[in-house]
């Protein structure tokens, strides 16, 4: 006769978070494993990859690691990709180039009207 085996949890219905796999144990019995559910590895906010030197864990995981596992050491480290950092910093320095521009112009544009009306 085929031996039983129930969970070893309280939970009793067949969910995503309630997976087993039934072992033999060295003593000839068999035991029911719960299997844990796989992680997806953190992702960058702007882009969606997969964020290179960060570990794909359980939410309860992370608590346990140290900081320098849960990010990368760069503005920005466990949330965005370097890709995306890079652009980041470029935009606000063109952003910035074309604030200077503008200004640099309007002052030439004074010093012109002020030389024309002389």
């Amino acid at each position: 006769m085929v031996q039983r085996v129930t969970y070893r949890r309280r939970l009793s219905y067949n969910t995503k978070s309630n997976k087993t796999r039934v072992i033999k144990t060295p003593g000839g019995k068999l035991a029911v494993l719960h299997i844990v559910k796989k992680a997806s590895a953190p992702k960058c906010g702007d882009c969606g990859s997969v964020l290179s030197g960060i570990p794909a864990l359980r939410p309860t995981q992370y608590s346990r690691l140290s900081r320098r596992q849960k990010s990368v050491t760069r503005p920005y480290g466990g949330s965005r990709c370097g890709i995306c950092v890079r652009s980041r910093i470029v935009r606000a320095f063109l952003i910035e180039e074309q604030k200077i521009v503008k200004r640099v112009l309007k002052a030439q544009q004074a010093e012109a009207k002020k030389s024309g009306k002389k």
